[in-house]
Protein backbone atom coordinates (compact mmCIF):
# COMPACT_ATOMS: atom_id res chain seq x y z
CA UNK A 1 0.00 0.00 0.00
CA UNK A 2 1.36 3.15 -0.88
CA UNK A 3 0.66 6.73 0.95
CA UNK A 4 -2.06 8.04 -1.31
CA UNK A 5 -3.90 4.63 0.26
CA UNK A 6 -3.24 5.58 3.13
CA UNK A 7 -7.23 7.09 3.89
CA UNK A 8 -8.63 3.42 2.99
CA UNK A 9 -9.90 1.20 5.11
CA UNK A 10 -8.59 -3.32 4.54
CA UNK A 11 -11.97 -3.34 3.18
CA UNK A 12 -12.31 -0.64 0.52
CA UNK A 13 -8.47 -1.23 -0.15
CA UNK A 14 -9.85 -4.68 -1.60
CA UNK A 15 -12.63 -3.33 -2.95
CA UNK A 16 -10.38 -0.74 -5.32
CA UNK A 17 -8.58 -3.59 -6.12
CA UNK A 18 -11.01 -5.83 -7.76
CA UNK A 19 -14.02 -3.58 -8.77
CA UNK A 20 -11.36 -0.15 -9.84
CA UNK A 21 -8.30 -2.88 -10.97
CA UNK A 22 -5.91 -0.18 -8.52
CA UNK A 23 -2.49 -1.72 -8.08
CA UNK A 24 -0.44 -0.18 -5.57
CA UNK A 25 2.26 -1.44 -7.21
CA UNK A 26 1.42 0.81 -10.31
CA UNK A 27 -0.16 3.53 -8.62
CA UNK A 28 2.70 5.82 -9.72
CA UNK A 29 2.89 5.03 -13.04
CA UNK A 30 -0.97 4.97 -14.03
CA UNK A 31 -0.97 8.85 -12.48
CA UNK A 32 2.49 10.01 -14.30
CA UNK A 33 0.45 8.56 -17.73
CA UNK A 34 -2.67 10.66 -17.03
CA UNK A 35 -0.19 13.14 -16.31
CA UNK A 36 1.67 12.42 -19.90
CA UNK A 37 -1.31 13.51 -21.72
CA UNK A 38 -1.65 17.40 -20.36
CA UNK A 39 0.41 18.62 -22.97
CA UNK A 40 -2.34 16.77 -26.17
CA UNK A 41 -4.63 20.03 -24.81
CA UNK A 42 -3.11 22.81 -24.47
CA UNK A 43 -5.97 24.98 -24.78
CA UNK A 44 -7.17 23.92 -21.24
CA UNK A 45 -5.64 25.57 -18.22
CA UNK A 46 -5.02 21.98 -15.83
CA UNK A 47 -4.98 23.98 -12.40
CA UNK A 48 -4.06 21.15 -10.89
CA UNK A 49 -2.19 17.98 -11.46
CA UNK A 50 -0.91 16.54 -8.16
CA UNK A 51 -0.96 12.79 -7.67
CA UNK A 52 -3.92 12.75 -5.56
CA UNK A 53 -5.99 14.50 -7.45
CA UNK A 54 -5.31 12.93 -10.63
CA UNK A 55 -5.59 9.71 -8.68
CA UNK A 56 -9.91 10.45 -8.24
CA UNK A 57 -10.40 10.55 -11.72
CA UNK A 58 -8.72 7.22 -12.08
CA UNK A 59 -11.02 5.58 -9.51
CA UNK A 60 -13.45 7.67 -11.31
CA UNK A 61 -12.74 5.30 -14.48
CA UNK A 62 -11.44 2.18 -13.36
CA UNK A 63 -7.89 3.43 -14.01
CA UNK A 64 -8.51 3.67 -17.78
CA UNK A 65 -5.98 6.16 -18.40
CA UNK A 66 -7.79 7.52 -21.68
CA UNK A 67 -11.37 7.52 -20.05
CA UNK A 68 -9.49 9.18 -17.30
CA UNK A 69 -7.60 11.59 -18.71
CA UNK A 70 -10.83 12.64 -20.87
CA UNK A 71 -12.82 13.32 -17.49
CA UNK A 72 -9.92 15.16 -16.29
CA UNK A 73 -10.01 17.72 -19.09
CA UNK A 74 -13.73 17.67 -19.13
CA UNK A 75 -13.49 18.68 -15.53
CA UNK A 76 -11.42 21.81 -16.08
CA UNK A 77 -13.26 22.46 -19.63
CA UNK A 78 -16.25 22.78 -18.29
CA UNK A 79 -15.00 25.27 -15.67
CA UNK A 80 -13.55 27.54 -18.16
CA UNK A 81 -16.78 27.47 -20.35
CA UNK A 82 -18.77 28.49 -17.10
CA UNK A 83 -16.74 30.68 -15.55
CA UNK A 84 -19.45 32.46 -13.87
CA UNK A 85 -20.74 29.74 -12.08
CA UNK A 86 -17.49 28.80 -9.95
CA UNK A 87 -16.64 32.58 -9.17
CA UNK A 88 -17.07 32.62 -5.56
CA UNK A 89 -17.57 28.95 -5.29
CA UNK A 90 -18.05 28.98 -1.36
CA UNK A 91 -20.69 28.05 0.92
CA UNK A 92 -20.67 32.08 2.01
CA UNK A 93 -21.98 32.83 -1.48
CA UNK A 94 -25.35 34.35 -0.80
CA UNK A 95 -27.42 31.82 -3.87
CA UNK A 96 -24.97 28.72 -2.54
CA UNK A 97 -25.83 29.55 1.38
CA UNK A 98 -29.98 30.11 0.47
CA UNK A 99 -29.90 27.08 -1.21
CA UNK A 100 -27.48 24.74 1.41
CA UNK A 101 -30.28 25.86 4.01
CA UNK A 102 -32.94 24.87 2.24
CA UNK A 103 -31.16 21.46 2.12
CA UNK A 104 -29.53 21.77 -1.96
CA UNK A 105 -28.21 19.04 -1.35
CA UNK A 106 -29.38 16.97 1.88
CA UNK A 107 -26.23 14.78 2.72
CA UNK A 108 -27.42 11.89 4.72
CA UNK A 109 -25.01 11.26 8.17
CA UNK A 110 -25.10 6.93 7.69
CA UNK A 111 -23.44 5.27 4.99
CA UNK A 112 -25.46 3.03 2.99
CA UNK A 113 -23.76 -1.22 3.13
CA UNK A 114 -21.62 -0.37 1.04
CA UNK A 115 -19.72 2.69 1.70
CA UNK A 116 -21.51 4.63 -0.21
CA UNK A 117 -22.77 8.32 0.85
CA UNK A 118 -26.68 9.29 0.37
CA UNK A 119 -27.46 12.61 -1.06
CA UNK A 120 -31.22 13.85 -0.97
CA UNK A 121 -32.99 16.41 -2.79
CA UNK A 122 -36.31 17.81 -1.71
CA UNK A 123 -37.17 19.47 -4.79
CA UNK A 124 -40.48 21.52 -3.26
CA UNK A 125 -38.58 23.30 -1.48
CA UNK A 126 -36.98 25.01 -4.18
CA UNK A 127 -37.79 28.49 -3.58
CA UNK A 128 -37.34 30.81 -6.63
CA UNK A 129 -37.84 34.15 -5.28
CA UNK A 130 -34.73 33.25 -3.75
CA UNK A 131 -32.27 31.61 -5.47
CA UNK A 132 -31.87 30.38 -8.97
CA UNK A 133 -31.55 26.60 -10.34
CA UNK A 134 -27.87 27.23 -10.69
CA UNK A 135 -27.11 28.44 -7.27
CA UNK A 136 -28.53 25.02 -6.35
CA UNK A 137 -26.15 22.96 -8.80
CA UNK A 138 -23.14 25.11 -7.59
CA UNK A 139 -23.96 24.04 -3.96
CA UNK A 140 -24.52 20.20 -5.20
CA UNK A 141 -20.75 20.66 -6.99
CA UNK A 142 -19.21 22.43 -3.84
CA UNK A 143 -20.55 19.75 -1.89
CA UNK A 144 -19.37 17.21 -3.84
CA UNK A 145 -15.70 19.16 -4.24
CA UNK A 146 -15.77 18.84 -0.21
CA UNK A 147 -16.58 15.19 -0.23
CA UNK A 148 -14.53 13.68 -2.40
CA UNK A 149 -11.63 14.51 -0.82
CA UNK A 150 -12.59 11.60 1.32
CA UNK A 151 -10.61 8.52 -0.21
CA UNK A 152 -13.28 6.00 0.68
CA UNK A 153 -16.18 8.17 -1.04
CA UNK A 154 -13.53 8.37 -4.06
CA UNK A 155 -13.85 4.11 -4.16
CA UNK A 156 -17.30 3.57 -2.78
CA UNK A 157 -19.26 6.70 -4.53
CA UNK A 158 -22.28 8.46 -3.59
CA UNK A 159 -26.48 7.38 -4.23
CA UNK A 160 -28.50 10.47 -5.18
CA UNK A 161 -32.20 10.20 -4.09
CA UNK A 162 -34.98 13.15 -5.17
CA UNK A 163 -38.04 13.15 -3.83
CA UNK A 164 -40.81 15.16 -6.25
CA UNK A 165 -43.98 15.41 -3.30
CA UNK A 166 -45.15 18.58 -3.51
CA UNK A 167 -43.09 19.86 -6.19
CA UNK A 168 -45.47 21.89 -8.92
CA UNK A 169 -46.00 22.22 -12.80
CA UNK A 170 -44.55 26.28 -12.05
CA UNK A 171 -41.33 24.98 -10.05
CA UNK A 172 -40.91 22.73 -13.13
CA UNK A 173 -41.39 24.69 -16.09
CA UNK A 174 -38.34 26.92 -15.17
CA UNK A 175 -36.26 23.16 -15.53
CA UNK A 176 -35.86 24.51 -18.86
CA UNK A 177 -33.23 21.54 -21.48
CA UNK A 178 -30.56 23.99 -21.22
CA UNK A 179 -30.21 24.22 -17.69
CA UNK A 180 -30.88 20.72 -17.38
CA UNK A 181 -28.06 19.96 -19.77
CA UNK A 182 -25.79 22.25 -17.61
CA UNK A 183 -26.28 20.05 -14.44
CA UNK A 184 -25.95 17.04 -16.54
CA UNK A 185 -22.52 17.92 -17.80
CA UNK A 186 -21.53 19.40 -14.76
CA UNK A 187 -22.69 16.19 -12.57
CA UNK A 188 -22.07 13.01 -15.37
CA UNK A 189 -19.63 14.69 -17.79
CA UNK A 190 -17.09 16.43 -16.16
CA UNK A 191 -16.92 14.94 -12.19
CA UNK A 192 -15.00 12.24 -10.76
CA UNK A 193 -17.43 10.85 -8.73
CA UNK A 194 -19.09 7.41 -8.94
CA UNK A 195 -23.18 7.74 -9.02
CA UNK A 196 -24.43 4.01 -8.09
CA UNK A 197 -27.83 5.02 -8.20
CA UNK A 198 -30.54 8.10 -8.75
CA UNK A 199 -33.79 7.44 -7.60
CA UNK A 200 -36.64 9.15 -8.24
CA UNK A 201 -40.00 9.07 -5.33
CA UNK A 202 -43.46 10.53 -5.70
CA UNK A 203 -42.48 11.78 -8.91
CA UNK A 204 -45.38 13.82 -10.90
CA UNK A 205 -46.30 12.91 -14.33
CA UNK A 206 -44.35 16.20 -15.61
CA UNK A 207 -41.09 14.77 -14.17
CA UNK A 208 -41.39 11.87 -16.35
CA UNK A 209 -41.82 14.53 -19.31
CA UNK A 210 -38.90 16.46 -18.63
CA UNK A 211 -36.82 12.92 -18.27
CA UNK A 212 -37.45 12.14 -21.82
CA UNK A 213 -36.52 15.19 -22.58
CA UNK A 214 -32.80 14.76 -21.09
CA UNK A 215 -32.37 10.96 -21.67
CA UNK A 216 -31.12 11.55 -24.99
CA UNK A 217 -28.16 13.42 -23.05
CA UNK A 218 -27.48 10.94 -20.64
CA UNK A 219 -25.26 7.73 -21.12
CA UNK A 220 -26.57 4.37 -21.04
CA UNK A 221 -24.48 3.58 -18.07
CA UNK A 222 -26.39 6.55 -16.25
CA UNK A 223 -30.09 5.33 -17.85
CA UNK A 224 -29.47 2.09 -16.39
CA UNK A 225 -28.89 3.49 -12.94
CA UNK A 226 -31.96 5.90 -12.52
CA UNK A 227 -34.91 4.31 -10.70
CA UNK A 228 -38.44 5.74 -11.15
CA UNK A 229 -40.10 4.52 -7.86
CA UNK A 230 -43.26 6.64 -7.96
CA UNK A 231 -45.21 6.20 -4.42
CA UNK A 232 -43.79 2.76 -4.15
CA UNK A 233 -41.14 3.36 -1.40
CA UNK A 234 -41.00 -0.28 -0.67
CA UNK A 235 -39.48 -0.57 -3.39
CA UNK A 236 -36.64 2.36 -2.82
CA UNK A 237 -36.11 0.45 0.68
CA UNK A 238 -35.26 -3.17 -1.30
CA UNK A 239 -31.95 -0.93 -2.48
CA UNK A 240 -31.49 1.29 0.82
CA UNK A 241 -32.69 -0.11 3.91
CA UNK A 242 -34.99 2.18 5.61
CA UNK A 243 -32.79 2.00 8.94
CA UNK A 244 -30.54 4.85 7.45
CA UNK A 245 -33.26 6.73 6.12
CA UNK A 246 -35.29 9.36 7.04
CA UNK A 247 -39.22 9.22 8.06
CA UNK A 248 -40.01 11.23 4.88
CA UNK A 249 -38.72 8.77 3.09
CA UNK A 250 -40.33 5.63 4.80
CA UNK A 251 -37.22 5.73 6.82
CA UNK A 252 -36.40 4.99 10.54
CA UNK A 253 -34.77 7.95 11.30
CA UNK A 254 -35.98 11.12 12.11
CA UNK A 255 -37.44 13.30 9.66
CA UNK A 256 -34.79 15.07 7.89
CA UNK A 257 -33.03 18.72 8.92
CA UNK A 258 -32.68 20.68 6.34
CA UNK A 259 -29.93 22.86 7.88
CA UNK A 260 -27.90 19.60 8.64
CA UNK A 261 -25.29 19.70 5.97
CA UNK A 262 -25.20 23.81 5.70
CA UNK A 263 -24.30 23.65 9.23
CA UNK A 264 -21.55 21.28 8.82
CA UNK A 265 -20.02 23.68 6.19
CA UNK A 266 -20.77 26.73 7.30
CA UNK A 267 -19.86 27.12 10.80
CA UNK A 268 -20.69 30.34 12.42
CA UNK A 269 -21.77 31.67 9.43
CA UNK A 270 -24.70 30.01 9.05
CA UNK A 271 -27.06 32.59 10.81
CA UNK A 272 -25.53 35.50 8.91
CA UNK A 273 -27.72 37.31 6.68
CA UNK A 274 -26.73 38.12 3.46
CA UNK A 275 -28.92 40.54 1.15
CA UNK A 276 -29.73 38.37 -2.18
CA UNK A 277 -31.37 39.15 -5.53
CA UNK A 278 -31.53 35.95 -7.83
CA UNK A 279 -32.84 38.48 -10.58
CA UNK A 280 -28.86 39.54 -10.69
CA UNK A 281 -27.49 36.45 -11.79
CA UNK A 282 -30.48 34.90 -14.41
CA UNK A 283 -29.47 37.59 -15.94
CA UNK A 284 -25.94 35.60 -16.82
CA UNK A 285 -27.66 32.17 -16.69
CA UNK A 286 -30.03 33.95 -19.48
CA UNK A 287 -27.24 34.69 -21.46
CA UNK A 288 -25.60 31.05 -21.29
CA UNK A 289 -29.00 29.78 -21.83
CA UNK A 290 -29.18 31.20 -25.35
CA UNK A 291 -25.36 30.34 -25.98
CA UNK A 292 -26.38 26.34 -25.06
CA UNK A 293 -29.41 26.58 -27.06
CA UNK A 294 -27.22 27.11 -30.01
CA UNK A 295 -25.72 23.48 -29.30
CA UNK A 296 -28.26 21.07 -27.56
CA UNK A 297 -27.64 17.71 -29.99
CA UNK A 298 -27.02 14.61 -28.70
CA UNK A 299 -24.10 14.84 -31.26
CA UNK A 300 -22.52 17.90 -28.94
CA UNK A 301 -23.19 15.99 -25.90
CA UNK A 302 -21.16 12.93 -27.13
CA UNK A 303 -18.29 15.36 -28.34
CA UNK A 304 -18.24 17.39 -24.63
CA UNK A 305 -18.85 13.77 -22.59
CA UNK A 306 -11.55 23.59 -1.28
CA UNK A 307 -11.80 21.45 1.21
CA UNK A 308 -10.98 18.84 4.62
CA UNK A 309 -12.05 15.52 5.57
CA UNK A 310 -13.89 15.85 8.41
CA UNK A 311 -16.53 13.48 11.10
CA UNK A 312 -19.08 13.40 8.20
CA UNK A 313 -17.17 11.73 6.09
CA UNK A 314 -16.03 8.81 7.49
CA UNK A 315 -17.42 5.33 7.70
CA UNK A 316 -19.54 4.95 10.89
CA UNK A 317 -19.42 1.73 12.56
CA UNK A 318 -22.55 1.94 13.65
CA UNK A 319 -25.82 4.19 12.61
CA UNK A 320 -25.83 7.40 14.13
CA UNK A 321 -28.06 10.45 14.59
CA UNK A 322 -27.47 13.65 12.18
CA UNK A 323 -25.93 15.32 14.63
CA UNK A 324 -23.52 13.17 15.85
CA UNK A 325 -21.66 12.43 12.68
CA UNK A 326 -21.93 16.27 11.77
CA UNK A 327 -18.87 17.01 14.02
CA UNK A 328 -16.14 18.25 13.57
CA UNK A 329 -17.85 20.30 11.39
CA UNK A 330 -16.18 22.11 8.03
CA UNK A 331 -14.40 25.24 7.87
CA UNK A 332 -14.43 26.68 4.31
CA UNK A 333 -12.76 29.60 3.51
Amino acid sequence: MTHLQAGLSPETLEKAKVELKENPDTLHQDIQEVRDMIITRPDIGFLRTEDAFILRFLRARKFNHFEAFRLLAQYFEYRQQNLDMFKNLKPTDPGIKQALKDGFPGVLSNLDKYGRRILLLFAANWDQSRYTFVDILRAILLSLETMIEDPELQVNGFILIIDWSNFTFKQASRLTPSMLRLAIEGLQDSFPARFGGIHFVNQPWYIHALYTVIRPFLKDKTRKRIFMHGNNLNCLHQLIHPEILPSELGGMMPPYDMGTWARALLDHAYDEEADYCPESYTLSVQDLEKDLEKDLSPKTMKRSQSVVEAGLLKRPDKVTSQEDNMKPLLALD
